[in-house]
């Protein structure tokens, strides 16, 4: 199964070790699903993480983010998105995240952002947040 995180959920991994976002990189990481990245993804996860208010939160050096992209360019299936969606309007980049999940056959997009939430499916795929993955991945729903 291939399924797209929205930048929210690496940074909420990163703030607490204990949530559901950081249960879902685990799963990743263990095989259980396999994570779709592209280009324009992996440079917003940077991008996010090196915010200063996020870097207070997360309290991470350079060296940790680093191994974090390096992780996601080496181990994630890196797709190149043929086509440009504007279905969000109200926040452009999250159209990013539609085009690498068609481009990439994922079944998932997983994020916090209410945007992409109030879509709910694009193109087959569907839409949730990491706590309904987390379900998803405990019961076998997938």
């Amino acid at each position: 199964m291939r399924v797209v995180l929205d930048a929210n959920v690496y940074v909420s991994a990163m703030v607490n070790a204990q949530g559901n976002p950081q249960r879902i990189m685990a799963c990743w990481e263990r095989g259980e699903f396999d994570v779709v990245v592209s280009a324009p993804i992996i440079d917003e996860v940077g991008r996010v993480l090196r915010y200063p208010r996020i870097v207070k939160r997360h309290k991470q050096g350079e060296e940790v983010i680093g191994r974090l992209l390096a992780l996601l360019a080496s181990e994630a299936v890196v797709v190149e998105p043929a086509e440009r969606l504007g279905v969000v309007k109200e926040d452009e980049s999250d159209n990013r995240y539609l085009e690498c999940a068609v481009e990439g056959k994922a079944r998932y997009i997983v994020s916090g952002d209410r945007h992409l939430l109030a879509l709910g499916e694009y193109g087959g795929v569907m839409i949730v947040t990491p706590a309904a993955l987390v379900m998803l991945l405990e019961t076998g729903g997938l």
